[in-house]
């Protein structure tokens, strides 16, 4: 009798711990100006998020706030927590904040900035970041698409880093 040939189902990559953090009025997203920022709900895309890291062995952990001092001390935590990547997308705060600029520069994990227009065709205010030059990568003008796409970079960067020689052999 001829054996049964069984799909084998790699085991997920541990990777660690991945933070999404939205910004202010990102908690409004599928019902805010939605001929920019589109039609898809906040939950939705969490959901998304979470179900493709938990394929991958990552998980998400997803941090919103309207407060620029929360958003800060959620970036510090992040450090003490272990957080292996961040995804952000600081909102309006991406123009203004030096202050959570620094918050990023200080726990140097790397993140992703993530905005779901493309900032540099709106208004002339809209066209600096004060996180640009700190992230691994900008995405930007590609709708709520550029949250996955800025999580699988993440999740590509960390098993590339995990499957790495150690330098000192261990």
């Amino acid at each position: 009798m001829p054996k049964v040939k069984r799909a084998v189902r790699a085991a997920p990559l541990r990777i660690g711990r991945i933070l999404v953090i939205h910004g202010p009025n990102l908690n409004l997203l599928g019902t805010r100006e939605t001929g920019i920022y589109g039609s898809e709900a906040y939950n939705t895309v969490n959901k998304r998020l979470g179900a493709t890291a938990a394929r991958y062995g990552a998980a998400i952990e997803v941090f919103q706030s309207n407060h620029e001092g929360a958003l800060i001390e959620r970036v510090h935590a992040a450090k003490k927590q272990g957080i292996a990547w961040i995804i952000v997308n600081p909102g309006g705060l991406t123009h203004t904040s030096v202050a959570l600029r620094d918050a990023f520069a200080a726990v140097q994990i790397p993140f992703v900035e993530v905005h779901l227009s493309n900032i540099y065709s709106r208004e002339p205010f809209r066209r600096h970041s004060y996180f640009s030059d700190l992230a691994v990568a900008t995405i930007c003008g590609l709708g709520t698409r550029g949250y996955d796409f800025a999580l699988q970079f993440a999740l590509e960067s960390a098993r590339k880093r995990r499957e790495a020689p150690d330098p000192v052999g261990h």
